[in-house]
């Protein structure tokens, strides 16, 4: 017997829903420092505002404006943006089999394909509670990122400096608390110590963004290797 569908009253939201709105929240109101950070290295709120619109990816939109405010020119900016976003291309091909999305929902999907809702599709294992988790963790996420740019644009150099309040470090902590449920085998735990350390040990050398580019090569080449048919079998996949 299968359950009624989610509807605007809590008691029917399912783990997926819950997961996307609480994602949605901490990382909306990560929005705040983007929007006075954009306005302090020289952007207009519409200008910032335009960037959490049309861009909405918060990596390459905080690359952008860290170039502006470092005396970059605006290709070279660009160039930061589009370098970090094309983590954003990967996920979508992941994400296209696995909600697949029909007619204009392709391309509202295309808009909404972040960090935030592939990971929250990606940890369910039934198709419908990854496609709620999705599109809840998108939506919820593009409306108050938006929100929370504006306000943060409009009040500028009213918040200070937007570490004081903490912002920096709530979408590090929305990202704890979707990885942690799912390290519960070595090999995820394994891959998680070296893309940190990887990313430790680059952030010193590399200018920023681009050592997180690179924990995301380490990922993959260790996805390829562990499954590649010629590798050998991680331990306690297949034996007897």
């Amino acid at each position: 017997m299968q359950s009624p569908p989610p509807t605007l009253h809590p008691s029917t939201w399912t783990p997926a829903i819950r997961m996307g709105l609480s994602i949605s929240a901490a990382t909306g109101l990560y929005g705040i420092s983007f929007g006075a950070l954009a306005v302090a290295a020289g952007l207009t709120v519409w200008q910032a505002m335009a960037l959490s619109l049309l861009m909405f990816t918060g990596g390459s939109q905080f690359a952008f404006i860290g170039v502006i405010a470092g005396g970059g020119a605006g290709s070279a900016a660009l160039g930061a943006a589009a370098l970090l976003g094309v983590r954003n291309a990967v996920y979508g091909m992941q994400l296209n089999g696995m909600i697949a999305p029909t007619g204009w929902r392709k391309a509202v999907a295309a808009q909404l394909t972040i960090d935030e809702s592939a990971a929250t599709a990606s940890g369910p294992t039934e198709p419908a509670e990854q496609r709620r988790g999705f599109w809840t963790a998108g939506v919820g996420v593009f409306v108050l990122w938006n929100l929370f740019t504006l306000l943060g644009a409009v009040l500028g150099d009213a918040l200070g400096d937007p570490r004081r309040w903490g912002l920096d470090g709530a979408a590090v902590a929305a990202f704890l608390a979707l990885l942690w449920p799912r390290l519960k085998q070595r090999e995820p735990v394994a891959l998680a110590v070296v893309c940190g350390v990887a990313t430790a040990l680059a952030v010193p050398l590399l200018p920023p963004g681009l050592p997180i580019l690179l924990a995301a090569v380490v990922g993959a080449a260790w996805g390829w290797w562990v499954r590649s048919p010629d590798a050998p079998p991680v331990r306690g996949e297949g034996a007897p």
